[in-house]
């Protein structure tokens, strides 16, 4: 047994890869594209259950190794506490995976990656933790703040912030909210729900009502979108129901011309194009667009055009209605990418917020009289919303906030407004979105 676990897995190596690329900078979607586009579905889906579990339960799984690594984990290479937290996530959150085959690929990756003395501390590790696995409840500090945080693995400074705002109950809710799995939700398109449904039941794929949205379907865990008939002819795109919400909240009326900027990946290019005569499709990211050009050619979307284009430095026209989804420290999806949360810096909420300003300067300048701008967000941070909001008015006085029409989204999503929707009480994703009116030229 001992020998046929000397190999190591496909899927632990593109796991313990994928990790490396995050420790470089890359973004966890495109590293783990990188290291496990290869993979077969079965173990792909493995691969990223043991990866995005492990980053939603980080905090927590170095608070059981850090007494049982002398002198601590931070003396340890990045590499080798990222596989103590995969073997440690291994051991307790994956019942599919025993516990000697959890320790052993672990130290093997570790023996290949950092040498014989590295795999056999992570084997002592390792082994006392599953020794020990009746009794582990360790302390958590008397701070309430802090003991939120190690207990559900956020970032200290970002749980006392939203403690502040919200209180302890609601933040923990939050945090539960953000340690779930995210769902695979897809919209119809050129097809009514139910003619997808039925599409997707022939594939054998179990689907459920989406939260917010009613056309809106929940696909089963495990479902392989990409092999779905009904998404290789272009009859439906993924989108969370926070994202649908903020294209239902602006209500662009039909035949408009429209500018979506920032507009990688793309659902809301495709939610705008329902209703507008044409659409033009803007980001700084050619590589970004280039996944959108993908859906565009998909769906078919002959009204819709994707520019590489910085709407700071280059004029795209005047439209009807521009929609700027602009780039955040993306606070509302830390379920979807739990990296981020391990990423953030209490500084990026000030550069966020000014890129956002200039942003929104730029954007307005798009508007044609008695046009609309909607600036959203996927932000829960009030500096990015309705701070941004605010300021924007008080510079612009020819704008004025517009909520949207009765009935465009349902009442639970609406504050003074705006469009506010938050995980822990919609069991959505996060958003934000304010619809502003341009006043008629003098």
């Amino acid at each position: 047994m001992a020998h046929a676990l000397s190999v190591v897995t496909d899927a632990r190596l593109a796991a313990a890869d994928t990790l490396a690329e995050l420790r470089s900078g890359l973004l966890l979607d495109a590293a783990f594209d990188r290291h496990a586009g290869a993979l077969d579905p079965r173990d792909r889906r493995w691969a990223q259950e043991l990866v995005w579990g492990m980053l939603r339960r980080r905090g927590y799984i170095d608070h059981l190794l850090a007494p049982r690594v002398r002198g601590g984990i931070a003396r340890l290479d990045g590499d080798l506490t990222d596989l103590l937290r995969l073997g440690v996530y291994q051991l307790f959150h994956m019942g599919s995976v025993p516990p000697y085959a959890a320790i052993a690929q672990t130290v093997e990756l570790a023996k290949q990656r950092h040498g014989i003395g590295a795999s056999k501390l992570v084997n002592a590790v390792l082994r006392r933790l599953d020794r020990e696995r009746d009794e582990l409840a360790p302390a958590l500090p008397a701070d309430p703040v802090e003991a939120l945080a190690i207990e559900h693995s956020h970032p200290r400074w970002l749980v006392a912030r939203w403690v502040a705002r919200w209180g302890a109950e609601a933040t923990r809710a939050l945090l539960e909210a953000n340690n779930r799995e995210a769902p695979l939700i897809v919209r119809p398109w050129g097809v009514v729900r139910e003619q997808l449904e039925a599409m997707l039941d022939a594939s054998g794929v179990a689907t459920e009502d989406a939260p917010l949205v009613p056309d809106s379907l929940l696909l089963a865990p495990g479902t392989v979108l990409l092999s779905l008939g009904a998404f290789q002819q272009g009859r439906c795109f993924v989108q969370d129901p926070a994202a649908t919400l903020v294209t239902q909240y602006a209500a662009i009326p039909a035949g408009s011309r429209v500018a979506d900027l920032c507009a990688a990946p793309g659902g809301k290019t495709v939610e705008l194009a329902r209703t507008a005569e044409y659409v033009t499709a803007a980001d700084v990211s050619e590589a970004r667009l280039a996944r959108l050009q993908e859906t565009i050619d998909r769906l078919d979307l002959d009204h819709v055009t994707a520019v590489v284009a910085d709407v700071r430095d280059a004029s795209l026209g005047t439209f009807d209605a521009v929609l700027l989804d602009a780039p955040c420290t993306g606070t509302g999806t830390f379920r979807r990418h739990p990296d981020a949360r391990w990423r953030l810096r209490t500084s990026d909420l000030a550069v966020m917020a000014a890129t956002q300003r200039a942003l929104l300067r730029a954007a307005a300048d798009a508007v044609a009289p008695s046009g609309l701008l909607i600036y959203s967000t996927c932000s829960l941070e009030p500096e990015e919303n309705d701070a941004q909001v605010e300021a924007f008015l008080a510079d612009h006085p020819g704008w004025t906030l517009e909520p949207p029409p009765a009935g465009a989204v349902p009442a639970s999503v609406l504050d003074a407004g705006r469009l506010r929707v938050l995980p822990h009480r919609h069991g959505t994703d996060g958003s934000f979105a304010a619809r502003l009116r341009r006043g008629p030229r003098a």
